[in-house]
């Protein structure tokens, strides 16, 4: 599996470029912003976008969708809870960054246990909500993309609308 991390926008939010390096197949996760760059760092290593995956609907996750999706025609999925969040700036909280922005509707919704297949590399989709009520991790081969669930040492904010720390608490300790 390829992994590539890129830190990107104001808030300095993770996104990761994921391939299969056989196919050269790739999903981008949790493009928060600087989407050209995103496509250069893919587009250097071979890749073709085929997914944008969201583990939350948070705009500083999300900032890039639009743009990535335009470019690439990559399907932008998202769990069902939080699809609401890419189409209304009040709830992606966008409004307290900018003059807001969405994202449009998503490709596909996610659930629980899903897998996703991008090339021979498969990702499956633990629901793990608490930071939003749609929150989801990407479990992978000895890798877990969890967006705000969890960080080294700590576990995300419950403080936005939606958001819960005993649900956080029980998702990292029955998910991850």
């Amino acid at each position: 599996m390829f992994i590539k991390t890129l830190v990107v926008g104001e808030l300095q939010t993770n996104a990761y470029i994921v391939g299969c390096p056989e196919t050269k197949a790739a999903a981008v996760v949790d493009p928060g912003a600087e989407g050209e760059r995103l496509l250069k760092a893919a587009a250097a290593e071979g890749f073709t976008l085929r997914f944008i995956l969201l583990t939350h609907g948070h705009a500083d996750h999300t900032g890039a969708v639009a743009a990535l999706r335009r470019a690439t025609g990559a399907k932008v999925m998202v769990h069902r809870a939080d699809a609401p969040m890419l189409t209304n700036a009040a709830l992606n909280l966008s409004l307290y960054f900018s003059a807001g922005y969405t994202a449009g509707p998503p490709d596909g919704e996610l659930k629980d246990r899903d897998v996703i297949e991008i090339g021979k590399l498969t990702l499956e989709v633990r629901h793990t909500p608490g930071h939003t009520p749609g929150s989801v991790s990407f479990l992978g081969p000895g890798v877990v993309f969890s967006g705000d669930t969890l960080f080294a040492g700590s576990v995300g904010r419950t403080d936005f609308p939606g958001g819960s720390l005993q649900q956080l608490l029980r998702s990292v300790r029955e998910q991850l």
